[in-house]
C-alpha cells in the first residue's frame, strides 16, 4: 500500500490544523448544551465520545476508500442549534430526534435530491436562522471578555492577528490555545474537579415523538446539509475533485445514525475542515486525502479520552467557557450573517427569520428555529418571489 508514502509535511500540517479546529471550540458548546439539558456526567461523556470517535472513523475510512480529502467530524452548527432546544426535550427524545435526522440525510442521499432540497429552502434562510439562534452567545462572548480582560483581550488580539497574517493556522485555534495558556498561568484549575473514571460506551434507547422530529430532526438535518455537506462538497469541487455527492450524504446519514445510538447528534462530512485539507496548501492533489486521515486520527483520539477530558473542561470558569464558545462560533456567526443578508431581494424574509430565531418563542410546543424556517421560506417563495 502507498498510503503512508502519501503522507508529507503539507498534508500532515493541514490535517493537524483541521483536527485542532474540531477539538478546540466545539467541545465547550457540547458541554453548554448538555448542561442546559441537565444531562448526567455519563450522558455528557457519551455524547462527546460518540461524535468524536465515529466522526474520526468517518474521516479515516472514507478518505482512504475514495482517495479524497473528505474530512469527517460532527456539526458545530448542529451543536449550536441543540444548545437552544435541549431544555425542551428529554435526553431519550433527543436521541430519537438524532436518529430521525440521520435517516433524513440517508434518504436524501439515496434519492439524490440534495441540491433540490437546498434550492427549495433558500440557503439565506437557513443561514440567517442560525445567526439568530447564536446571537445570544455572541453577546455573552463580549461581556465575558469584559469580565476576563487579560485572558479574553489577549486571545482576541491573537484571533485578529492570525485572521490577517497567518492563513495556515485557523484563528479560532490560535485564540483558544492562547486563552488556555493564559488561564493556566493566571488561574490554576481546581484539581479536585478533574478526577474521573472510565465509562464504558453503551447504546442509549431512543424515544420517538412527532414534536421532536419537527423541532429538532428537520432543522438539524438542514443545518448539517447546508453548513457542512454543501461547504465540504463545494470545497472539493473547487479543488478539482469529483466527489460522490449522494454517497457522501448517505454515508453521513449512516454514520450519524450509529452515533445517535451512543448519544451524539451526528458524524458527517465537515465543511471547513474539508476545505482546509482539500486546499492547494495541503500539497499535491492526489496525496491530500492523507490530511483528512491525520485529522480523523486526532479527532478519534480525542473521543477515546472523552472520559478524562469532559471533567477537565467542566472545571473551567464559566466566563472563560463563554469566551471559548464565542471564538468557536464567531466565524459561523459572521458567515451566517453574510450569507443570510446577501440577497437584496430577500430582505423581508431574512429579517423575519432572524427576529423569530432570536425571540426563541415556542408555539404549539414547536420551537423558534422551525417557525423561523417556515415563515422565512414562505415569505421568500410566495411574497418575495424573485429567488
Amino acid at each position: 500500500m502507498r498510503t503512508l508514502g502519501d503522507l508529507n509535511y503539507k498534508n500532515f500540517v493541514a490535517g493537524i490544523a483541521s483536527g485542532l479546529l474540531a477539538i478546540t471550540g466545539p467541545p465547550v458548546i457540547i458541554l453548554e448544551a448538555a448542561s442546559k439539558g441537565n444531562f448526567t456526567m455519563n450522558q455528557t461523556i457519551l455524547w462527546m465520545f460518540s461524535v468524536y470517535v465515529f466522526g474520526g472513523l468517518y474521516s479515516i475510512l472514507i478518505p482512504l476508500y475514495y482517495r479524497m480529502p473528505i474530512v469527517g467530524a460532527h456539526s458545530i452548527t448542529g451543536v449550536a442549534f441543540l444548545a437552544t432546544v435541549t431544555t425542551q426535550f428529554t435526553y431519550h427524545q433527543l436521541i430519537g430526534s438524532y436518529i430521525f435526522a440521520g435517516l433524513v440525510m440517508l434518504m436524501i442521499g439515496c434519492l439524490g435530491v440534495f441540491s433540490k432540497l437546498l434550492e427549495y429552502v433558500p440557503k439565506q434562510i437557513i443561514s440567517v436562522m442560525l445567526a439568530g439562534m447564536i446571537t445570544k452567545y455572541m453577546v455573552t462572548f463580549a461581556t465575558s471578555i469584559h469580565q476576563l480582560p487579560l485572558v479574553g483581550g489577549v486571545s482576541l488580539v491573537a484571533f485578529l492577528i492570525f485572521s490577517k497574517w497567518n492563513k495556515r493556522i485557523p484563528p479560532m485555534v490560535a485564540a483558544i490555545l492562547t486563552g488556555f495558556t493564559l488561564l493556566l498561568i493566571t488561574q490554576p484549575l481546581n484539581s479536585g474537579a478533574l478526577v474521573s473514571s472510565f465509562i464504558f460506551p453503551t447504546p442509549q434507547y431512543p424515544v420517538f415523538t412527532p414534536l421532536s422530529f419537527l423541532s429538532v430532526s428537520i432543522p438539524l438535518a438542514l443545518l448539517i446539509l447546508s453548513n457542512d455537506a454543501a461547504v465540504g462538497i463545494g470545497a472539493l469541487e473547487q479543488n478539482d475533485y469529483r466527489p460522490p455527492v449522494n454517497r457522501i450524504i448517505a454515508l453521513s446519514g449512516i454514520f450519524s445514525i450509529i452515533t445517535s445510538f451512543f448519544g451524539g447528534q451526528s458524524a458527517n462530512v465537515a465543511g471547513m475542515m474539508t476545505a482546509i485539507c482539500s486546499d492547494e496548501e495541503a500539497g499535491p492533489q492526489k496525496k491530500r486525502y492523507m490530511g483528512a486521515v491525520v485529522s480523523g486520527t486526532i479527532i478519534l483520539l480525542f473521543g477515546l479520552f472523552a472520559w478524562k477530558l469532559v471533567p477537565w473542561i467542566q472545571a473551567l470558569p464559566s466566563a472563560f467557557v463563554s469566551i471559548l464558545v464565542g471564538f468557536a462560533l464567531i466565524g459561523v456567526f459572521g458567515n451566517s450573517l453574510s450569507v443570510g443578508f446577501s440577497k437584496p431581494t430577500m430582505k423581508l424574509s431574512a429579517a423575519f427569520t432572524f427576529v423569530i430565531a432570536v425571540s426563541n418563542i415556542t408555539i404549539f410546543n414547536i420551537s423558534a428555529p422551525v417557525w423561523a424556517l417556515v415563515m422565512g421560506t414562505f415569505i421568500a417563495r410566495y411574497v418575495e418571489t424573485d429567488l
